[in-house]
C-alpha cells in the first residue's frame, strides 16, 4: 500500500491516493487485458504451412462490434476518473477552511524555502512572527491556509505526506490549505528544477502535538511578547 511508503498525513491525502490507484487499476486492466489479446492473435493467427492469409477490410461488423464495445466500457472507466478527480480537485484546490486555525507564509528563494509562522498572537504578518528556513513547524489536527510566493524563478512546493504540489510563481500569491492528521518529522522538496542548487532545496516539516508545539513557539519567540502573551488554543473564529 502507499501509506507503508509514503505516510498519509493529511485530511486529503487519502482521497488523492484513491484517485491513484483508481486510475492504477483501470488503466492496468486495460493494458494487461490488450497485451493479453495482442500476444494471444500473434500466436494464433501466425504464419503456417498451407494456409493463405485472408484479406480483411476491418469494416465488417464481426470486427467492429467488439472495438465498438471496448471503446464504450473505456469511455465509462474515464467518466469514472474524471468525476472523482474533479470532486477531489475541488475539495484541495478550491475550497479552503471557513475557519482556519493559522495562516502560513512560505517563500520560495534560490535555493531554500522561508516559512514564517504566526507567534503567541496567532496571527500572521505581526511583530511576533516566527522565521525559520527550511523549517516548517504545524500542530497536528489544526488546519491552515498557506499563502505561497516566490522571490526570483519558478518553484515548486511539495510535501509528499499531505500528497501536495503546488508551484510558486514569481509575481503571484497562491493561497492553499492542509491539515496534519499525524505527527512526525517528514520531507519537503522543490518539485520544480529552479537552477544548478534544486537538488538542494530540501526542507522539514515538523508536525507536533499541541505541548510541543506551544513550547515550540514560546521558544523562538522574541522574550518580551513570549512572556507577555499566551498561546491561543482556537477554533480560528477571531482570525
Amino acid at each position: 500500500m502507499i501509506e507503508d511508503y509514503v505516510p498519509s498525513l493529511s485530511t486529503y491525502s487519502a482521497d488523492i491516493d484513491f484517485v491513484i490507484i483508481l486510475v492504477g487499476v483501470l488503466v492496468g486492466f486495460w493494458l494487461i487485458l490488450a497485451e493479453g489479446l495482442l500476444v494471444g492473435f500473434a500466436l494464433k493467427y501466425r504464419v503456417k504451412d498451407g494456409v493463405k492469409a485472408d484479406y480483411v477490410t476491418g469494416e465488417e461488423k464481426e470486427y467492429t462490434r467488439p472495438i465498438t464495445w471496448a471503446h464504450s466500457l473505456i469511455l465509462i472507466c474515464d467518466v469514472f476518473i474524471v468525476y472523482f478527480a474533479v470532486v477531489i480537485w475541488i475539495d484541495v484546490k478550491q475550497e479552503l477552511p471557513e475557519n482556519p486555525d493559522a495562516t502560513i507564509n512560505i517563500i520560495a528563494q534560490q535555493w531554500a524555502w522561508t516559512f514564517e509562522h504566526p507567534g503567541p498572537d496567532g496571527k500572521i504578518d505581526t511583530e511576533d512572527d516566527i522565521r525559520m528556513v527550511d523549517e516548517l513547524h504545524l500542530e497536528v489536527g489544526k488546519s491552515y491556509i498557506y499563502k505561497l510566493s516566490s522571490e526570483d524563478v519558478l518553484h515548486s512546493f511539495s510535501v509528499p505526506v499531505f500528497r501536495l504540489k503546488q508551484d510558486a510563481i514569481p509575481g503571484r500569491i497562491i493561497t492553499g490549505w492542509f491539515t496534519p492528521t499525524g505527527t512526525g518529522a517528514h520531507d519537503i522538496q522543490c518539485v520544480e528544477i529552479c537552477g544548478i542548487g534544486h537538488g538542494m532545496m530540501g526542507a522539514r516539516v515538523l508536525i507536533e502535538d499541541s505541548e510541543t508545539h506551544d513550547a515550540w513557539v514560546r521558544s523562538h519567540s522574541p522574550p518580551t511578547l513570549a512572556a507577555n502573551t499566551v498561546p491561543e488554543r482556537t477554533t480560528g473564529e477571531d482570525r
